[in-house]
């Protein structure tokens, strides 16, 4: 049976974490920070689905899959311990479906992902702000889930250490974000004793490549609204590519190019409330799938054990 993987993309998200189709209420992806002792909290929905993947370099379908779809719910929160340091947690809730074919989905909760998020400079030049951000994350899966039946499976199941560097730049209302990240991967563990990738393994550990995801964000940023275009490039360091009409694996070289938008509105009459939604399209990949994804999402942002007149 060819390629089972919809969940990539969901996974570099979480891992990211979730990220890349994470919208833009306040996460490690952007440049938006919340005051001392605010709290940012609330529920995002994703749904991402494809009909076509890329086996390696070659793009195809599979019939016995159909359209792959994943969906999610997750609870995240930011805490400003103060102006300039933020930390922030998220965990969701994943299920999987085919629309072909004998395979059955898969649901659980997935990963449970955490960010240091520091603004280590912050300068302004008239009209212009400069910021400088170092961010350091690390996810950990919540559940024994199933991590060999990609692409059906909700998780890659290794623990995953982040490290972000991130710089923004504002004229007036006007903004452009550039990060880089670098993820270092723990082995995962499947349920059989050995497996073959390019030579043969007699253990149920598998050793992950690490990865890099590289993001460019520019858009419109006012007081109650935000909308930003995305290009999200993520890169494995190593693996291997689905051999033909194989499944994937958890290893496999998986590289895909991302480009989409979010926005965000904070409601004037109720600026405690803010609404977010957005979108993603893979344009590129590498043993991934050519997914579409959209996502919305509704936060609370209020102070904790002090009372202030404003938020950020």
């Amino acid at each position: 049976m060819s390629t089972y993987f919809k969940n990539l993309k969901t996974y570099i998200a979480c891992a990211f974490l979730f990220c890349s189709v994470y919208t833009s209420a306040q996460t490690e992806l952007d440049a938006i920070m919340m005051n001392k002792q605010q709290l940012c909290i609330g529920p995002m929905y994703n749904y991402a689905s494809w009909d076509q993947y890329w086996e390696g370099t070659l793009k195809r379908k599979n019939l016995n899959l159909g359209t792959v779809t994943t969906q999610s719910v997750m609870l995240g929160g930011n805490y400003g311990i103060n102006d300039n340091l933020n930390i922030l947690v998220m965990a969701p809730y994943v299920w999987t479906e085919a629309s072909a074919g004998t395979l059955a989905g898969m649901s659980g909760v997935q990963d449970i992902s955490a960010w240091v998020k520091w603004r280590a400079i912050r300068k302004d030049y008239g009209k212009s702000k400069l910021s400088v951000f170092a961010l350091g994350g690390i996810s950990v899966p919540l559940t024994d889930y199933v991590v060999d039946f990609l692409p059906l499976s909700i998780g890659l199941g290794s623990t995953n250490l982040s490290a972000r560097a991130m710089v923004d730049y504002q004229y007036k209302k006007l903004s452009v974000t550039g990060s880089a990240s670098y993820m270092l991967r723990s082995n995962t563990t499947i349920d059989r004793t050995s497996y073959y990738d390019t030579e043969m393994h007699l253990t149920n550990k598998v050793d992950m490549p690490d990865a890099m995801q590289f993001q460019l964000r520019a858009g419109f940023r006012g007081k109650y609204l935000l909308a930003e275009a995305l290009l999200t490039n993520w890169t494995t360091l190593g693996g291997f590519d689905i051999t033909r009409n194989n499944m994937p694996f958890p290893s496999n070289r998986m590289n895909s190019t991302m480009a989409g938008f979010n926005l965000k509105y904070t409601i004037p009459s109720y600026t405690h409330l803010a609404l977010l939604g957005g979108a993603n399209y893979t344009i590129a990949g590498r043993n991934v799938g050519q997914s579409v994804s959209i996502n919305a999402g509704i936060f609370y942002a209020f102070y904790v054990g002090k009372n202030h007149k404003s938020q950020n």
